[in-house]
């Protein structure tokens, strides 16, 4: 047994309990002073304050040196596996080009299809596990990883394989979703009923036989997957098992939200456009509302309605949504700041949002999330005296120790 422990650890900052917070509770953390963390295994034994220090021997010991230490982030929604990059899209989008249109000229999403279907595994598993660890550098623990660049049955399946190694490999937990439908392939162009039928028939069966994926998505949106489509997808999906994300309400309402709450998805993605109906209808069904700050900066586009969405109790989580084209960040960090500068949120109702909220998204809350004994010892070290001043500063990273597990990795 190896037993670790944090100590001198000016604040801890932290939400409770093993469930996603909305409403008033969204900005609800507990605040010790002056605490330490015993860890044996990887899970937290014993949390104190008031400094005193846990009683026994320890193998190793971590000085938090008086900074404020929160759990380990979780993003919940990232698309980090794909081959290319989309660098050459930025002369478009100052000539005026939108996302759409960048889309149906053929680029966007299809460009970077092309570029991963030419990469081996090998390829996109190295390239992949180098954004890992930039993101456990910056203190993100566990993440969510979406398919969706293959567009086909081989493709989708490596990508998924790729992603299942990459959880295998790395100290990051992964959770894998698998997003077939993320556009409609050149091979299927104009066919979009035929594209969502082979995916139902071929391609969710052998996810669904093989592991590959907890989660189904789907980009609902103008020009890409109407909601009829939509619907008969995640309903295929939530047949074999699955547990369900919609891409929904980022460009354009077309009913992402309405069928994201009424099929009970984990979470619904992106919510730009979101309507008072879709917002009714994400918290009658408790899903999550995954918001994607860092897209609408990139995309330069409005921000999502966090703050009315907490004020209608729906649980707000905020992401990265790393990926080559509409945000091509995967600093979390940034994410935050933007949650408290566009969503108005507080740095409390933040916290709650890149940790405990995501973490129940993808079913981890149980696991991860926040710092409570029993838990996986998950954490971040900050270079800062508060959780505020990290929501206050931006550009720098401001992770000074990340531990996963219990183990030291930066």
């Amino acid at each position: 047994m190896k037993r670790t422990l944090i100590k001198n650890i000016g604040i801890l900052q932290t939400p409770s309990g093993c469930y996603s917070h909305k409403g008033s509770k969204q900005g609800v953390n507990v605040k010790m002073t002056d605490a330490a963390i015993a860890v044996e295994d990887g899970i937290i034994k014993e949390i104190i304050e008031g400094g005193r220090l846990p009683e026994g021997d320890f193998d190793e010991e971590i000085d938090a040196e008086g900074n404020v230490v929160t759990p380990g982030l979780v993003d919940g929604h990232t698309h980090l596996v794909f081959g290319g990059y989309r660098q050459h899209e930025i002369a478009m989008k100052l000539a005026g080009a939108g996302y759409l249109d960048i889309l149906n000229a053929g680029g966007g999403i299809l460009d970077t299809v092309r570029k991963t279907r030419e990469a081996t595994e090998e390829e996109l598993i190295q390239k992949s596990m180098g954004f890992l660890d930039e993101m456990v550098g910056m203190g993100v623990t566990t993440t969510e990883i979406k398919s969706g660049y293959g567009l086909d049955y081989e493709n989708e399946m490596k990508l998924l394989r790729v992603i299942r190694e990459l959880g295998e490999k790395h100290c990051m937990d992964v959770v894998p979703t698998f997003m077939g439908p993320h556009a409609v392939p050149p091979e299927y162009e104009g066919k979009g009923d035929e594209y969502i039928e082979m995916i139902c028939s071929d391609i969710l069966p052998a996810v669904r036989q093989e592991n590959l994926a907890e989660f189904c998505d789907i980009f609902t949106e103008d020009s890409v997957f109407n909601a009829e489509q939509s619907r008969k997808y995640v309903e295929c999906a939530k047949s074999l098992g699955f547990e369900l994300k919609i891409h929904a309400d980022e460009i354009e309402a077309i009913g992402g939200s309405e069928l994201a709450g009424e099929m009970g998805a984990t979470s619904a993605e992106h919510l730009i456009a979101i309507t008072e109906s879709g917002m009714n209808a994400l918290a009658e069904g408790g899903t999550t509302a995954m918001c994607l700050p860092a897209t609408s900066f990139y995309l330069d586009k409005t921000y999502a309605p966090a703050r009315k969405m907490i004020e209608k109790c729906i649980p707000v989580a905020i992401a990265s949504d790393f990926n080559p084209g509409s945000c091509p960040s995967l600093n979390l960090q940034f994410a935050v700041n933007l949650g408290c500068l566009k969503y108005k949120m507080t740095p409390e109702e933040v916290l709650t949002a890149v940790t405990i909220n995501p973490a129940c998204a993808i079913n981890r809350g149980n696991i991860v999330g926040t710092l409570e004994e029993g838990k996986q010892a998950d954490l971040v070290i900050w270079d800062a005296p508060d959780f505020e001043m990290v929501c206050y500063r931006f550009g720098s990273n401001m992770a000074k120790h990340v531990i996963k597990k219990g183990q030291l990795v930066k």
